[in-house]
């Protein structure tokens, strides 16, 4: 993902969303913190995988990476919540059961990243 594609999904989520309750800078972190390090939040979801990452849907991927990020880069955010709030966001946004595989890698991944809290 580019800058300019990065600047693109600012742009439309702010101006397409009611965002006077969105932290507007910890979305901002969120989206160039996943687009730069998507490598690196893809080679630590790799392992629990039980399909090749290609074949993953892009919201299940896209959810799996904000997740990751906040588990790696974000200490503040709590082991619980990341978890929970990525599956809220398959469950909202993803496939019939996404939530369930979302769920399935986050909880093998999340150990090896940050202890429970």
């Amino acid at each position: 993902m580019s800058k300019n594609d990065i600047a693109d999904v600012e742009l439309q989520f702010l101006t397409e969303q009611d965002v006077k309750d969105v932290d507007i800078a910890y979305f901002r972190e969120l989206l160039s913190g996943v687009a730069v390090n998507a490598g690196t939040l893809d080679a630590l979801m790799a392992p629990y995988l039980s399909r090749q990452l290609e074949e993953l849907g892009q919201v299940e991927k896209a959810v799996l990476r904000i997740a990751l990020f906040e588990l790696k880069m974000r200490e503040d955010v709590p082991y619980k919540v990341a978890i929970n709030e990525a599956i809220e966001l398959a469950k909202t946004f993803g496939a019939e059961d996404s939530h369930k595989f979302v769920n399935g890698v986050l909880d093998k991944a999340a150990p090896s990243i940050r202890k429970k809290k």
